[in-house]
């Protein structure tokens, strides 16, 4: 099967290599193999139902949200939604409270009775340690709600998160959460929040079923290169990979987890509650009932483990590693051929939505 000519290769089955593969398969009416080194499609996306016939995600919590219309109407072409919006609680103190931070947060943590968006405001700025120039994760964090919130909900979690303090890690990495002043619970506020009605499983796979398109999982592209004849390349590893770690390795973080099935029918109080805390050593539990609606009189539930260790998860966002990226963008630069697409390939920290859109776009600009 993978011995005859094809006119695209595409290294990897998640969310980049999908959407190019179905693009240049269904829109270009192009030959298309996709590789994927792992037995499944969906990348980190990947779900499948456990013993107890719950729907669980195999590498950790995946929500999907957007606010771009495009991105969501071409998804919709692969699969029917469940409107979900996801929330978020932080045990400090021995309470569960609302994340990201708001004004219930504010109010249940110090015992306050902040009852507009006007005097949450007053309240931050009471108590922000305004940082200038905003250099770090924790300069953005001190600046905005002040050093007692940024130790109870910020740093121990960083530090979990990505083995380094958020002193030495670029402001974009806690600049991602926000901090509310009115009582809006939500994780995120995006124009489109829902989950894939049959799962992301299902859609991954209504995405590749086309006749152009031939999927073989279990092959490791490096080892199989020589013997594969392709006229283009989707590449959406790891890019220093790719190179043979010319310049060095790129550093990512990885993930583990331990994922458990109880006798009862809730465990916890929302579908994701984070632990700050530094002494306990998961960073979150994932109940995914409530991602999927099911109704069961048991629940699955993942204790996720940061790790350096593992399949890259999280480019790791620090100066040097963006020069030692640079290095390589411009080795990819060189090859007009091959196309590198995604969170690993670009070394950049995307959501779900942001692959897909660009995808989308890459796979215009070589359709030009």
């Amino acid at each position: 099967m993978l011995d005859r000519r094809w006119d695209v290769l595409v290294v990897g089955a998640g969310f980049a290599g999908a959407v190019m593969a179905e693009r240049f398969a269904a829109d270009a009416g192009l030959s298309v193999l996709v590789i994927d080194r792992r037995d499944h499609v969906g990348g980190n996306a990947y779900d499948e139902r456990d013993a107890a016939g719950i729907l669980v995600h195999r590498y950790g919590p995946h929500i999907f949200h957007t606010n771009s219309r495009e991105v969501f109407d071409y998804l919709s072409a692969f699969t029917d939604w469940r409107p979900y919006e996801h929330r978020v609680l932080a045990e400090v103190d021995g309470r569960c409270l609302p994340f990201p931070i708001n004004r219930t947060t504010l109010n249940q943590l110090e015992g306050l009775s902040l009852a507009s968006e006007e005097e949450a405001e007053a309240y931050l700025q009471a108590i922000a340690e305004p940082v200038v120039p905003v250099r770090t994760s924790e300069d953005v964090v001190v600046g905005r709600v002040g050093r007692a919130l940024y130790e109870r909900f910020f740093r121990g979690y960083t530090r979990k998160q990505w083995g380094l303090d958020p002193s030495e890690l670029d402001a974009s990495v806690t600049a991602r959460v926000p901090v509310r002043t009115n009582a809006d619970d939500r994780y995120f506020t995006d124009s489109f929040q829902a989950m894939p009605a049959e799962g992301y499983t299902a859609l991954f796979e209504r995405l590749l079923d086309h006749p152009n398109i031939t999927v073989s999982t279990g092959v490791d592209f490096f080892r199989v290169r020589s013997a594969l004849d392709f006229d283009r390349l989707v590449y959406t590893g790891p890019i220093d990979d790719y190179f043979d770690r010319c310049h060095g390795p790129l550093p990512y973080r990885s993930l583990r987890f331990r994922h458990e099935t109880l006798p009862v029918e809730r465990f916890q109080a929302a579908a994701v509650v984070n632990y700050p805390d530094e002494a306990v050593p998961h960073t979150r539990i994932t109940e995914y009932k409530y991602l999927t609606g099911q109704q069961s009189p048991c629940t699955s539930i993942s204790y996720e483990y940061p790790s350096g260790e593992g399949d890259p998860y999280y480019p790791v966002p620090r100066p040097e590693n963006q020069a030692r990226f640079r290095a390589y963008q411009a080795l990819a630069d060189a090859l007009p051929d091959v196309m590198f697409v995604g969170r690993l390939a670009t070394y950049r920290y995307y959501n779900m939505d942001q692959v897909v859109a660009q995808a989308l776009a890459t796979y215009r600009r070589a359709r030009r």
